[in-house]
């Protein structure tokens, strides 16, 4: 039996944050009016998604879901629910599937978080970015620090004992100093799991159109920053995984790490991805065509087809090296030899003898790996696994 992995995409948040380029469009957190029907809509689409997909995978055992967005938590606990029956009823899930909802401080109460573990989820991740108010209302939060924490208080006391917490670096107007201590307030919370980002911005965004108006921090401070964050969270017990990504023990995020180690998805809603054993495909990112690709898998219409692109061999090796070398732990050399038929050096020793004279590159009996400078221009150091880098 394979593994498989799925991911929930729910579009909707409260207000679009400044930097934010992700699929996702606001809606009133009352859900009043029509766009109470909109969400009930696109609920109704989703379960019948999973429903209709159900057939082709009765071999597939599911070992994480992670709810993603928008921001999930500002649907009603009741549709969380009736969606997480038509995963489970349709779905094989091991016993102890990893099972992750995002949500942003004030969209839950106790009651909500109540509902979602009676649900079956057992991780959730909270976006904080900052915990300095000031930050947080450059960059378009629709909440302040005392929010946060009254949302982490509530989860910790509905029974979550596996929790994440977003943080961002390179905010405008943060300094090394407030980032400091944003990590320090973090830490001193005790979560199991932390994301730490550094903020890109994304063209078409409001903070990249408007950012001649906003003080950023230098290149200078911003790899301060970056060394600040890999030095104090080891110091505070957790180990770092991947590059944005660090845990206690035991706590690493087994969904993400299905996406970098490049497992079996399924992505269900408004534009998700999916790959199953190299085939990749996307759903529709418009809301009336994602409503026709549905009534399709339904049998209800006919003619939408939603291109799938099968991976080449070359393709597969550049994924599995930019991927896998995105983990501290780096790539197997057993593993690509079993996966690809081939020895490693065969196809890439000249790239590897390369970056490890520049020292970028670490070779560890069957482990390779970036080293810490090669962490640090990882985005050149992963091209160069590239066949076509030209």
């Amino acid at each position: 039996m394979r593994d498989l992995s799925i991911y929930i995409h729910i579009p909707f948040c409260v207000r679009k944050c400044l930097y934010c380029d992700f699929l996702s469009f606001p809606v009133s957190a009352s859900g009043s009016g029509m766009q109470a029907r909109e969400m009930e809509s696109y609920v109704n689409l989703l379960e019948q998604e999973i429903k209709e997909n159900a057939e082709k995978y009765k071999e597939y055992r599911v070992v994480s879901v992670f709810w993603g967005g928008g921001t999930p938590s500002i649907l009603p606990a009741e549709d969380v629910s009736r969606i997480m029956e038509a995963v489970k009823g349709n779905y094989q899930i091991a016993g102890d599937a990893e099972i992750t909802i995002e949500m942003n401080p004030g969209t839950v109460d106790a009651s909500k978080l109540r509902q979602y573990i009676s649900a079956g989820m057992n991780r959730i991740s909270i976006g904080l970015q900052s915990a300095d108010d000031r930050e947080l209302a450059r960059i378009g939060r629709i909440h302040d620090y005392r929010d946060f924490l009254d949302t982490y208080e509530l989860a910790v006391k509905a029974g979550f004992c596996n929790i994440n917490i977003d943080i961002m670096a390179s905010l405008p107007g943060q300094s090394v100093l407030s980032y400091e201590q944003t990590l320090r307030t973090v830490t001193a919370l005790k979560p199991e799991h932390i994301s730490a980002y550094s903020l890109i911005l994304e063209e078409g965004t409001p903070l990249y159109e408007h950012q001649s108006e906003y003080h950023f921090p230098s290149e200078e401070e911003d790899r301060e920053m970056y060394a600040l964050t890999k030095e104090y969270l080891a110091s505070c017990g957790y180990h770092r995984y991947e590059i944005s990504n660090y845990a206690k023990t035991g706590c690493e995020c087994r969904h993400n790490k299905v996406y970098w180690q490049r497992g079996d998805y399924l992505g269900f809603g408004l534009g998700a991805s999916s790959m199953v054993q190299n085939v990749r495909w996307k759903n529709p990112d418009e809301m009336e065509e994602y409503a026709v690709y549905v009534d399709c898998l339904a049998g209800k219409q006919e003619g939408f087809w939603v291109d799938r692109q099968i991976l080449t061999v070359q393709e597969q090796m550049e994924e599995y090296m930019f991927l896998g070398l995105r983990m501290m732990c780096g790539i197997s050399r057993t593993e690509f030899t079993r996966l690809f038929g081939c020895r490693i050096e065969e196809v890439y020793g000249e790239v590897i003898e390369r970056l490890c004279c520049q020292g970028l590159l670490l070779q560890e009996n069957d482990c390779i790996r970036l080293t810490d400078r090669g962490i640090d221009v990882s985005n050149y150091a992963m091209s160069q696994f590239l066949f076509d880098r030209n």
